[in-house]
């Protein structure tokens, strides 16, 4: 078991207390100690959670009140001695739960995921000797070496550092390297800003260094996120939970209506009591919807491989339905709004600023100035300073299968990446100036340079870094084709500004040096630099991700980005973005400061929060579902797993995004783009239609068989249909035709319409009154025809043939006014737009044929051979539906319309 560790501000203290408080030293610990420590704190690993067995998952699925009424269903069809049927119910029972079984485990795997997130090995220093140990015999107090290409295996506060760089997306989002140093920071600095600390499972990318272990396992940020994540429950989507109110009270009317009936014929109908017992059992087969949760089930599949295509895959059925619900996208920034790939926004030269287009590595995108695209070539100050980026660089940049990859550092790999999009040859021009000596960037003295010679013997002196150090070095500025005395209070003004939009500064500068120059020193960085521009780089949202954030406000759904960088990044990004509120910015910091109160009236005025923590996306999350929200939560690293579990849909990026982030969604983007999210929602909003459709014109028809019966009990005349007649309407033919449903497609303006309340009810006004009259036109329409049967002299069993048939064909012609729950189907889309609708009623008929003819059904259900000015009379009667559902649907519109 694993030993809690002090919280302790292990990045605000000095080195000296860092080791007096560990009890450590450079030399590290002994052997001796190091596995006393492991004893007390244990294994370097995240711990294993406690687990139900299969068994228990199994059962769970069947903890639903619906479920137990299909189960009540099947046990009075078997005590009936009607076998099939019985085993038809359980069949469909039993799918739902071998389904809901493949879909649990969503957060366990969602843990394991996060145990992968830290190192196998490490190098550590013991008895003053390097060894290379497993990563989970690491303790507190123990001494580890980093490299580029390492992956820190536990929480370190570091003592050494050389050019040390690390990854920190995994935890902060934030897309740019951190550069570490050893110095103490503040108490109160937000996780991205800890230079003193490396954590447990970020990269380091560049450089070198030395850290002291401070926490290990769960005690990790990495680990406590995993911590966070076992505490957090899933919730329910809303049509599931409308369903399980809807469950209750169905099954309380049938229960009731059940009861009264059996009470009503034994006293006043004086019926038998086994003949009263068997009519009721007729009737609550007949409310039952045995269908309904396969319906639900295969609705939903479909919207899943129609989301598949549009690259949003489902890894939980029900979250199809709640994207129609979504009210709010709180979504990560890095990664997610964009490529998590440096691109180079501005070049400021000493007269012009160019504007670049086009995101990520690779050469899509132009450049601009004043607004006006311009050719690179016909200006010599940007050609110059474009030149100077890709010769004072040691990146590569790669294009394998139409996707470019790169070899470096972000910042070097947007430098190549301007040359590309001004049409350069790279290698060329690298071939054409020779590399002769470079220095290297270090954090010391923060820039880089190389020396390079032409063909002809000329020395040139590339220089690039932070522009407050290169500025320094220049006397001179390249303007006008020529060199002139730099004007510094221009180039500091233009620094200044490129940083309030949130862009990272880069200057570039050159000078010529003789032939004969071929080794560089520092002493040849002197202040007779020429200063060519000053770049600003960032990481810019897609251009897709813009348009899709419009679409989603447009369709009412209010979108925040919450990410781990900066707060004028941040802000830059939203103003970009077209955020509804892009001028106000909250921190982490910030967010800490707020009261329980003042976080419920920041989450609905604040769409950009920057700096947050794993903790902060959480909260965020859960105080806007506090406000009655519906949230979907976008995110990529192991720091959104927690917002993501917790969210009503989680949806993780599939290329970039880390294990945990994908275990622990909903829904996966295989493209990594926010547009896809957009699209998600269109699908959700057009299978959730679907799923109202097929409810709607389920629950008429049985509502239509069980009035059958009573209107039967209460006359007390002989039940026109019989339990097994029921249940063959409702298992073959009203599931095979309210399967055509799944497969509409949108309605008219599914986008512009705002998202469906939580609350609001399953069944509005409207639908209420269209079910009613449709089961009520169902119940007359086949007890009136079973009555003239029997007034005509047929036998029962043709008189409930026909009963039947005219539930079916009635069902058919419905059919076709579901496929639009207000708009008119008198067009030729509306009859004959659906190769599902119309395969599903041929089908039916098909079925309805060998029900009523073969010798082997009509043994089984009792049917019996009826003539063609029988199936006149049924088709008629399911023409006058057809017209009378059309005609109500032209009223309400109308009334809509005043």
């Amino acid at each position: 078991m694993q030993h809690r560790q002090p919280s302790i501000d292990w990045h605000a203290i000095p080195e000296n207390e860092v080791f007096k408080k560990l009890d450590t030293q450079k030399r590290g610990l002994d052997e001796e100690e190091a596995r006393r420590r492991l004893k007390k704190y244990g294994y370097n690993v995240l711990r294993q959670p406690a687990r139900r067995s299969l068994f228990q998952r199994f059962l769970a699925q069947f903890n639903n009140l619906l479920i137990y009424v299909l189960l009540a269903s099947a046990l009075i069809t078997a005590f009936l001695q009607h076998w099939i049927d019985a085993g038809v119910i359980l069949s469909v029972v039993l799918v739902n739960a071998v389904i809901g079984l493949i879909q649990e485990g969503k957060a366990e795997k969602a843990l394991d995921a996060i145990r992968k997130m830290l190192s196998l090995q490490a190098m550590v220093i013991r008895n003053d000797q390097h060894y290379l140990i497993e990563a989970d015999l690491l303790v507190p107090g123990d001494i580890v070496l980093l490299r580029s290409g390492d992956k820190v295996p536990a929480d370190l506060r570091l003592i050494e550092c050389k050019n040390l760089q690390l990854q920190e997306a995994i935890l902060t989002g934030e897309s740019l390297t951190v550069e570490k140093a050893v110095a103490p920071v503040p108490p109160d600095t937000g996780l991205g800003d800890r230079t003193s600390m490396s954590y447990a499972g970020t990269l380091v990318t560049y450089g070198k260094g030395m850290g002291v272990v401070v926490a290990t396992g769960v005690n990790t940020e990495v680990g406590k996120i995993g911590t966070m994540l076992e505490k957090i429950s899933s919730l329910s989507t809303p049509f599931l939970d409308q369903i399980n109110v809807f469950g209750r009270w169905l099954t309380l009317f049938i229960l009731m209506s059940a009861s009264i009936i059996f009470i009503f014929g034994i006293s006043v109908r004086h019926y038998p009591v086994i003949d009263m017992f068997m009519a009721a059992v007729g009737l609550a087969v007949a409310a039952i919807p045995e269908g309904l949760p396969a319906i639900i089930t295969i609705t939903l599949a479909v919207g899943v491989t129609r989301m598949a295509k549009r690259h949003a895959i489902i890894r939980r059925l029900p979250a199809i339905e709640t994207l129609g619900s979504v009210t709010v996208i709180c979504t990560d920034k890095t990664g997610t709004l964009t490529q998590n790939e440096l691109s180079v926004q501005d070049v400021v030269t000493a007269r012009n600023d160019y504007h670049v287009t086009g995101t990520g590595y690779g050469d899509q995108g132009e450049f601009t100035l004043e607004g006006e695209l311009i050719d690179a070539d016909d200006y010599p100050d940007l050609k110059m300073a474009i030149l100077a980026s890709i010769l004072c660089n040691d990146a590569v940049l790669s294009k394998t299968n139409e996707e470019w990859r790169l070899h470096g550092t972000p910042v070097d790999g947007a430098l190549l990446s301007l040359g590309l999009k001004a049409k350069l040859n790279i290698k060329l021009q690298q071939e054409s100036y020779l590399l002769t000596d470079l220095i290297p960037f270090e954090s010391e003295h923060k820039f880089m340079a190389t020396l390079r010679h032409d063909h002809a013997g000329q020395g040139y002196i590339y220089i690039k870094g932070a522009p407050e150090r290169i500025l320094a070095m220049c006397a001179y500025q390249f303007a006008n084709a020529k060199s002139e005395p730099i004007n510094k209070h221009y180039w500091l003004t233009q620094i200044e500004m490129l940083a309030q939009k949130g862009q990272r500064v880069i200057a570039v500068a050159m000078r010529l040096t003789p032939t004969m120059h071929r080794q560089l020193t520092f002493d040849d960085i002197t202040e007779e630099f020429t200063m060519l521009a000053i770049l600003g780089i960032m990481d810019p949202p897609r251009e897709e991700a813009i348009k899709a954030v419009a679409e989603c406000l447009s369709a009412g759904i209010r979108v925040k980005m919450v990410t781990g960088d900066h707060a004028a990044t941040a802000k830059f990004i939203g103003a970009q973005l077209g955020l509804k509120n892009d001028k106000e910015v909250l921190t982490g910091y910030d967010l800490d400061q707020l009261t329980d109160s003042a976080w419920t009236d920041c989450v609905n005025r604040v769409d950009i929060f920057a700096r947050t923590s794993p903790l902060h996306k959480l909260k965020l999350v859960e105080a806007l579902q506090a406000n009655q929200q519906i949230v979907a939560m976008t995110g990529d690293g192991v720091n959104d797993a927690p917002a993501l579990k917790r969210a009503n849909i989680g949806i993780a990026m599939g290329k970039k995004g880390t294990e945990a982030a994908k275990e622990a969604a909903e829904i996966v983007l295989t493209d990594d783009n926010f547009a896809s999210i957009d699209n998600a929602i269109r699908e959700g909003r057009t299978a959730y239609d679907n799923l109202w459709k097929a409810i709607l014109f389920i629950i008429p028809t049985n509502g239509g068989e069980a009035l059958t019966i009573m209107v039967a009990i209460l006359l007390g005349l002989t039940l026109p249909i019989t339990p097994i007649q029921i249940l063959w309407i409702n298992m073959i033919t009203s599931v095979t035709l309210a399967l055509a449903l799944a497969f509409e497609s949108a309605e008219k303006a599914v986008m512009q319409r705002p998202p469906r309340k939580r609350k609001a009810p399953i069944f509005p006004a409207l639908l209420l009154w269209r079910t009613l009259l449709v089961a009520s036109f169902m119940m007359a329409s086949a007890f009136g025809l079973f009555m003239f049967a029997l007034q005509s002299h047929l036998n029962l069993d043709v008189a409930r043939t026909l009963a039947v048939n005219t539930l079916v064909i009635n069902e058919t012609f419905y059919l076709l006014n579901s496929r639009k729950i207000k708009d008119s189907v008198l067009t030729k889309d509306g009859l004959f737009g659906s190769k599902a609708a119309l395969g599903a009623i041929l089908i039916v008929i098909l079925f309805q044929l060998v029900f009523t003819y073969h010798p082997w059904m009509q043994a089984i259900f009792g049917t019996h051979a009826i003539g063609i000015v029988d199936w006149l009379y049924i088709f008629c009667v399911g023409i006058v539906l057809f017209m009378m559902i059309e005609f109500d649907k032209h009223v309400v519109r109308r009334r809509h319309k005043v």
